[in-house]
């Protein structure tokens, strides 16, 4: 009887503790940031910063088909606790190493599964483990983010492709690329969703960034607004019915979906869900966070990828001029692209659209105009190499095929394109291909694709993904606002990885002098922005976007783009404002490049160089000119020794400038 007694007891006392919730308390290695879970009938965490409150109460839950819910009336069964402090080799990275050091909670409940937090001195990281031995269906991920006040939000609302379905469903098919719509929470359209990085302005100056990592097997997640001031995840659910269509006949629409989000295995890591804070802005610049939270690389031999530049021909629309040939899609045209490569050290010439024939995804059947054995061979004779276009399901549907036959032909690698979706088949194709690539000595440039979430780490033959507002979209939008935009982008979307935004024009105009035409386009802003775009944008495979001949009538700026490095050993950010400017230091081997970026406002810029150590030697600075207000192509280039460690730089409205220290 008194067993019995006993037993009801200790039922009774763990009972009341699911009741009644079980806190746990994990603070970051600076201790500056604390989260707190509870566990009882849902699974809630709160996160603060000193006194700041970064995510307030938030629910966590996975529903899986069959009735089971991870994070609802779960019963804790063991929690752990480690502390890792490491150093991470990064391959093709915005530095060599990467500082890994985090405080981690390890909630196992009984069940099969667990949830694993981090805390950063730079921000929170969570996600669920499940050990089932069967594979399992997730109906839904619930993540929410609650907010104390009606914070304003930077939201890059999605701009949906036609599709088939209601608008929710129809948002699922995008390209990702968006501006951002600066709005309170409360005024969020409750019938758009908004994909991620998004950035939330909280009290005392601070910023938090949504991002998530390691979306591996499983969907991305958008985001809507829920109930009060709060943020609910949308997930694209999962196709059931596709067909071959979308541009040019080279997508897989979904013309039916199923009720749940994915199928998976039953035993697995999901995705991290994660939350970067700064006190001030520019700290967001040195984010590594996706980067860390990512599966380690894959690919044990990397010393045959190279990063680089590639002069490209889609944004220019072909437009050389003086020569003795027609221009356009054929061998002469790219010989002349080759020839300007060759002799200017540029290591890589792309044939985007147009070498493959319409309409057909089929990747072996290439127009009469292009030979590319025997471009592939003129290209080897002068040492550079060639990339290949491709709309994604022109590849996934004989993927080996045509990773095996490009390969062997001598092709570098492919820019896939016109994925836009991200939903559990299409995150499944990223990692087939960039596996597929790495097999066969080929690297990748992801376009109309979703944010990074960590691949290149994982696979470092992925050199960049799109995700971005790029400069494509000055060829055909009048109402564009480019230059304040960019000065949003290393604060957002930069958070997440790199980037594949094309600068490079030679034809720059101020505010009131821009207009988008699309067969001889320009850019919004001064010439010396352009250049300081290689600096303060990350991009191991960087586009020249410009034709060859406008190049070669500015051999100065062609000099400084072909000496730039893509890839870095340090990189640390000085300074900055969200949407105002920002300054950003990168350094290869001896050499730093400090480069500078402003919105609309000209503005004077001190640049601390006592942030990289003290700095005396020989310099040189590309900055706007005088007249760069009136005439965006108006710069100048100065020789001096460099003898201040605070440097002050003039930057005209929409300017830029560079400082290469040695």
């Amino acid at each position: 009887m008194k067993k019995l007694l006993f037993l009801l007891l200790i039922i009774g006392v763990n009972l009341f503790n699911v009741l009644k919730g079980q806190n746990y308390e994990l603070k970051s290695p600076n201790e500056k940031i604390c989260v707190t879970v509870n566990v009882g009938d849902a699974v809630m965490y709160k996160v603060m910063h000193g006194k700041t409150v970064v995510i307030d109460e938030s629910a966590i839950s996975m529903e899986l088909e069959g009735g089971k819910t991870l994070g609802l009336l779960g019963v804790v069964g063991k929690v752990g606790r480690n502390t890792v402090d490491e150093t991470i080799h990064a391959d093709f990275y915005k530095k060599s190493e990467v500082k890994n050091n985090y405080n981690e909670l390890i909630i196992k409940f009984k069940g099969n599964y667990k949830l694993t937090f981090r805390a950063f001195d730079d921000g929170v990281a969570y996600r669920f483990s499940t050990s089932f031995r069967k594979p399992i269906i997730v109906k839904k991920e619930s993540v929410s983010y609650c907010f104390d006040d009606d914070y304003v939000m930077y939201i890059p609302y999605v701009n949906a492709r036609k599709g088939e379905g209601d608008f929710l469903t129809q948002q699922f098919f995008t390209s990702f690329e968006s501006q951002y719509t600066i709005d309170s929470i409360s005024k969020m359209d409750t019938e758009r969703i908004a994909f991620t990085p998004l950035l939330i302005s909280l009290k005392d100056g601070k910023k938090a960034v949504i991002v998530e990592s390691d979306l591996e097997d499983f969907p991305g997640t958008f985001f809507r607004k829920g109930e009060g001031n709060s943020l609910v995840s949308v997930q694209a659910t999962y196709p059931k019915v596709e067909e071959q269509g979308g541009h040019n006949m080279l997508q897989m629409v979904v013309k039916e979906r199923e009720d749940f989000v994915a199928k998976t295995s039953g035993t697995r890591d999901f995705p991290w869900r994660a939350i970067v804070i700064s006190e001030n802005d520019y700290e967001l610049m040195n984010s590594d966070m996706v980067y860390k939270l990512a599966s380690p690389s894959r690919v044990d031999d990397v010393s045959w990828i190279r990063p680089g530049k590639v002069a490209w021909d889609w944004w220019n629309n072909w437009n050389i001029w003086g020569v003795g040939f027609k221009a356009g899609i054929n061998n002469d045209t790219y010989k002349y692209y080759i020839d300007f490569a060759s002799k200017n050290g540029i290591e890589y010439v792309i044939l985007d659209e147009g070498w493959a024939v319409n309409k057909q995804a089929d990747l072996f059947k290439v127009v009469p105009e292009i030979d590319l054995e025997e471009l592939v061979a003129y290209g080897n004779e002068r040492n550079v190499g060639l990339v290949l276009w491709a709309g994604y399901y022109a590849i996934d549907r004989d993927m080996e095929h045509v990773c095996k036959h490009y390969s062997e032909m001598g092709i570098k690698g492919f820019k896939v394109d016109f994925m836009d979706r991200d939903d559990q088949k299409v995150v499944d194709f990223y990692y087939r291909m960039a596996a597929m690539a790495a097999k066969y000595h080929l690297f990748v440039d992801f376009h109309g694709a979703y944010k990074p979430t960590g691949l290149s780490r994982t696979y470092p033959n992925v050199l960049n993904f799109e995700g971005v507002y790029g400069l494509e979209q000055s060829k055909w939008d009048d109402n564009l606002n480019q230059v304040n935009y960019e000065c949003m982008i290393p604060y957002i979307r930069m958070v997440a990885g790199n980037l594949d935004y094309t600068q490079g024009a030679m034809d720059n105009a101020t505010k009131h002098h821009f207009r988008a035409i699309y067969t001889n386009p320009m850019s919004q802003g001064t010439r010396c922005r352009q250049l300081a775009e290689y600096v303060i944008f990350e991009s191991p495979f960087n586009m020249m976007c410009d034709s060859p001949t406008k190049y070669m009538q500015n051999q100065e700026c062609v000099d400084f783009i072909s000496d730039v490095p893509t890839v870095w050993d340090e990189t640390v950010a000085l300074d900055g404002r969200l949407g105002e400017y920002s300054v950003i230091a990168r350094r290869k081997g001896d050499t730093w490049y400090v480069g500078a970026i402003t919105n609309w406002e000209a503005r004077t810029v001190e640049i601390d160089l006592n942030r990289i150590g003290r700095i005396s030697g020989s310099g040189k600075i590309y900055c706007d000119g005088v007249n760069a207000g009136r005439n965006a192509e108006d710069y100048q280039i100065i020789d001096e020794k460099i003898t201040d460690n605070i440097l002050k730089i003039e930057l005209a409205s929409g300017g830029g400038a560079v400082i290469i220290l040695k």
